[in-house]
């Protein structure tokens, strides 16, 4: 799978040189580093900052956000963008939005571009997008917005169910929203996923403590890194409740 590492990373430019060499994920709402480390990394996404959006309460700028995916979507190390959403809205402000992004952009960003599910939607949306799209992205929200949680658990097996075949292997390229921990992806077949854990925690000196803890953000960027790209994600899904991935080990 990729590991995509959310940016923009703290730690100044020590720690940004971390992801040289690296994938990269950069969003809308916080691109400030996004020139330089898009040179630095082997292959980038870009979010739309709807998570950002989310939080704050402010307006999602659309016409900008085509215009920031048009900048840079001919770039030789671009993957592809996630589609606007509204984290908190229902299938029909979603649906909504994906239209709204289609008459927005071209036919090369529109190609290159994955529709959200949210999992507090219904399973037919998915089911449709799965039917429409060859790569999809996964997002936690409503009462599934903590990864990890029982409730979560439940409502991905739910969504797996649709996602993959009757041998337990996806149809499509699936993409998780916010899902790059170790304990999350072993267990999923998931093409990539992405998260903030490098970009937040490199530079933050209370979160390192003990004798042995790594002394700069540099090499504190260096260990989360190795530490979450040592796993891989699972290639089939694991009968239902497992929650881990025991062909890892043979």
């Amino acid at each position: 799978m990729i590991h995509y590492h959310g940016t923009p990373i703290s730690g100044g430019t020590q720690a940004q040189m971390a992801l040289k060499g690296r994938h990269i994920m950069v969003s809308f709402a916080t691109a400030s580093q996004a020139e330089m480390l898009i040179e630095l990394c082997s292959t980038f996404t870009l979010d739309n900052g709807a998570y950002s959006v989310w939080k704050s309460g402010a307006e999602f700028d659309l016409d900008g956000y085509a215009q920031f995916v048009e900048r840079w979507c001919r770039h030789p190390a671009f993957d592809w963008a996630v589609m606007p959403d509204v984290i908190d809205g229902d299938e029909n402000d979603n649906a909504v939005m994906r239209a709204r992004w289609f008459n927005a952009v071209d036919e090369t960003v529109w190609n290159r571009s994955i529709p959200v599910w949210h999992m507090h939607e219904p399973v037919d949306v998915l089911r449709d997008m799965v039917n429409a799209f060859d790569r999809i992205a996964l997002g936690s929200s409503g009462q599934f917005a903590l990864v990890g949680a029982p409730e979560w658990w439940t409502r991905m097996y739910e969504a797996m169910d649709v996602i993959c075949d009757d041998q337990r292997r996806p149809k499509v390229r699936v993409h998780g929203l916010r899902m790059l921990d170790p304990s999350i992806f072993s267990t999923l077949p998931l093409a990539s996923a992405d998260s903030t854990n490098v970009a937040r925690n490199a530079g933050i000196d209370k979160r390192w403590t003990g004798p042995y803890a790594p002394a700069t953000p540099a090499s504190r960027a260096a260990v989360l890194i190795e530490r979450i790209e040592a796993h891989a994600s699972a290639s089939v899904l694991p009968e239902r409740q497992a929650h881990r991935n025991f062909e890892l080990f043979g």
